[in-house]
């Protein structure tokens, strides 16, 4: 159990707190540097399972809390930037946090059936089915890259790139698991026939 790519999961499951006190410190730079710790605990994913693969060192707990770990600290980002988008008022668009709770909802909601997509497929011997694709890779950075400016806020464009960028992570979103979907819909019409 203790190699570096499991040792990397911890980090990042460590790192939840500390994002979040630093987001809701009362200093001009938390928010750049609660986005620095999420943008840390991002990378720590990345390479914890490019060593977990180049080094050979997959384990039962790296294959379950890995996932959970990236789960959390992306479902903790969307509630803290929702609850603060919430109360933002914008002076070009006052609604402006309704473009940011709608896209976490189906990300969150997306998150949820894929994991209990895989479970299942996993039940059935069938888990390579709901495999990552590259859009689900490409999905994942770009609602990473998105989330990161929202967290830092650094100024009026960051923010609105930032919601941009959420918008087009939800469309990649919904196209990944239509993409699950699809593979698991051949095997639930199995058992119809």
């Amino acid at each position: 159990m203790c190699n570096i790519p499991n040792i990397l999961t911890l980090i990042r499951l460590v790192l939840i707190p500390a994002f979040i006190v630093l987001f809701y410190m009362p200093s001009d730079l938390s928010n750049f540097y609660a986005a620095i710790v999420f943008v840390i605990a991002a990378f720590t994913d990345f390479l914890d399972g490019y060593l977990a693969r180049r080094m050979r060192l997959t384990t039962k707990f790296g294959s379950f809390f890995d996932p959970v770990a990236d789960k959390i600290i992306v479902c903790t980002a969307l509630v803290l930037i929702v609850e603060h988008y919430s109360l933002y008022r914008d002076v070009l668009y006052p609604h402006l946090g309704k473009f940011i709770t709608i896209p976490a909802m189906i990300i969150v909601a997306r998150e949820i059936t894929v994991s209990a997509l895989r479970e299942w497929m996993a039940e059935l011997g069938k888990r390579s089915n709901v495999a990552v694709s590259m859009v689900g890779k490409w999905k994942t950075t770009i609602q990473l890259v998105a989330i990161s400016g929202l967290i830092w806020r650094y100024n009026e464009c960051m923010i609105y790139v930032g919601v941009f960028a959420l918008i087009i992570a939800t469309v990649l979103t919904i196209w990944s698991l239509m993409i699950y979907m699809k593979a698991a819909f051949v095997l639930m019409k199995e058992d119809i026939q």
